[in-house]
């Protein structure tokens, strides 16, 4: 490569981005989902459009994995532990056994009603069956949920790509099949494997980050995401599941209370932005119209099956024994958002070249395509249908906690949401422990230094100042007003 296809690269691959980025406010506004955006973009470049010639099915799948690690490492640092603890066991069985329902369920449609033969079917009922992490958290960022189904529909997609790539490489081989009880031992063992891995570089990655100050701010975005990337690698090379890795360790870096929080999950957002447009881009440069045609009409049919029988099925088999109503398990057999995951697994046997690969993928982009389209924008309307959103939690306090270096201190970083409680609360009546102080007040784009009888406001950013003695006490102490008020925990003299 030259300096000057270097150029005419960058040049292309920035025009794209900005045009990208454009969309995302076309989709925001217009309520289509941005991927179809992206993925349009791709078609648009490629064979039937601007004449981009790309059949390289290994290239997208590497590219799809490498935009997976960093989408699951972002989603993962933005998921609230708190959230997702209680529904822990929930989403586990679903993203487990609702799995496996819904491949069955699925398989059986394509085998019965389109005439697949079950080898073929269990591999469409596999690639379609997960949902998709960025999918689903794009959406959550705009649909007020109860905070026990968005912890769920977090973990279930972080979860639930590492039984499905098992299982899609296991259907995707050419030779035979393995006995159903090595399938499920093998899956077992990467999955622990995985979480293992995972659990290991989330917390020695957490526990070295805040014990060693690097000498820039700038450094620790890239240190968070390394050890992401590494859990992900490490997980794989040891025969374990790298995306299960990767989310476990990134939800336990994003909960650690790490140095400059703010600017990490900055960092991570922006390259899972790029990592979402290469990878919608890439698959659409794969997609030929002309060879879709006849994929129309199998691809509705199997994802009526998916949409309307499997994962309701699917749901209703892993949540029954944890008593959710009715309402709460249909929002969730809507919200089972499928994305570019299916369409990256759908290249793993045109790479293996398995008999009737290109058939399989064009079904599956053309199901992604138009289910997304009608399960996306529509989501809202069915949570307010369902009368969910109503009864919705505000969100939760924002702390951010920084090192003063040579200090012994920290800096605490608290917005206030609308629905805060400490609303109304004076500074005094915050009753901070000894050592602990609010010394700025941020409000209307204006700062001042408030005293005890300053009166906050919901849209308030104050700046803590602590010991680092009591600075988890303070934490404690500000979550607590948050939730109950100036009042809470009067009993114990908090």
């Amino acid at each position: 490569m030259t300096v000057d296809h270097l150029n005419r690269l960058l040049l292309e691959f920035s025009v794209i981005l900005l045009f990208a980025v454009v969309a995302v406010r076309i989709s925001t506004r217009s309520g289509l989902p941005s991927l179809l955006i992206y993925l349009g973009i791709g078609v648009a470049l490629g064979q039937n459009g601007l004449g981009v010639t790309f059949n390289n099915a290994e290239l997208t799948q590497v590219l799809g994995y490498a935009a997976l690690v960093v989408i699951l490492a972002e989603g993962g640092l933005k998921t609230s532990w708190t959230t997702i603890k209680p529904v822990m066991p929930a989403a586990s069985v679903l993203a487990t056994l609702g799995v496996a329902v819904s491949v069955f369920v699925t398989a059986a449609g394509a085998h019965w009603l389109v005439g697949f033969d079950w080898r073929v079917s269990l591999l469409l009922g596999a690639i379609v069956s997960s949902t998709d992490a960025a999918a689903v958290f794009s959406v959550l960022r705009m649909v007020p949920l109860p905070t026990r189904l968005t912890g769920l529909l977090e973990a279930e997609s972080g979860f639930n790509d590492a039984p499905v790539v098992i299982l899609v490489v296991a259907f995707a081989t050419t030779g035979p099949l393995d006995s159903w009880y090595v399938l499920v031992g093998t899956i077992i063992a990467e999955l622990a494997i995985g979480a293992a891995v995972g659990f290991a570089i989330g917390r020695i990655g957490a526990y070295g980050i805040k014990h060693v100050a690097l000498p820039s701010s700038g450094l620790y975005p890239i240190a968070v995401m390394s050890l992401a990337v590494l859990a992900y690698a490490g997980g794989s090379l040891l025969h374990g599941s790298g995306f299960l890795a990767v989310y476990i360790a990134s939800v336990i870096l994003g909960n650690a209370k790490l140095p400059h929080g703010p600017a990490v999950r900055g960092f991570a957002d922006g390259l899972a932005w790029i990592g979402q447009i290469g990878m919608f881009v890439v698959l659409g440069l794969l997609c030929n119209p002309d060879t879709m045609r006849s994929a129309i009409v199998p691809a509705l049919v199997i994802g009526a099956v998916l949409v309307f029988v499997a994962r309701p099925a699917s749901v209703l088999a892993a949540l029954t024994p944890f008593r959710l109503p009715w309402r709460e398990q249909a929002l969730l057999s809507w919200a089972g958002l499928r994305g570019a995951v299916p369409i990256v697994l759908a290249t793993i046997p045109l790479v293996a070249e398995v008999p009737q690969a290109q058939e399989v993928f064009n079904i599956v982009f053309i199901l992604v395509v138009v289910f997304t389209l009608l399960q996306g924008p529509t989501l809202p309307l069915v949570a307010r249908k369902l009368r969910i959103s109503e009864g919705a939690m505000g969100q939760d306090l924002g702390i951010e906690s920084a090192p003063l270096e040579h200090l012994h201190g920290r800096l605490l970083s608290v917005a206030l949401s609308g629905t805060s409680r400490m609303s109304g609360v004076e500074v005094g009546e915050l009753r901070l422990p000894a050592g602990a102080a609010v010394t700025l007040v941020v409000r209307d784009d204006s700062s001042f230094v408030p005293d005890k009888a300053t009166v906050l406001r919901a849209g308030d950013e104050l700046l803590v100042v602590t010991t680092e003695e009591v600075s988890e006490a303070a934490e404690r102490r500000l979550r607590a007003v948050d939730r109950g008020g100036k009042l809470a925990g009067w009993l114990h003299g908090r």
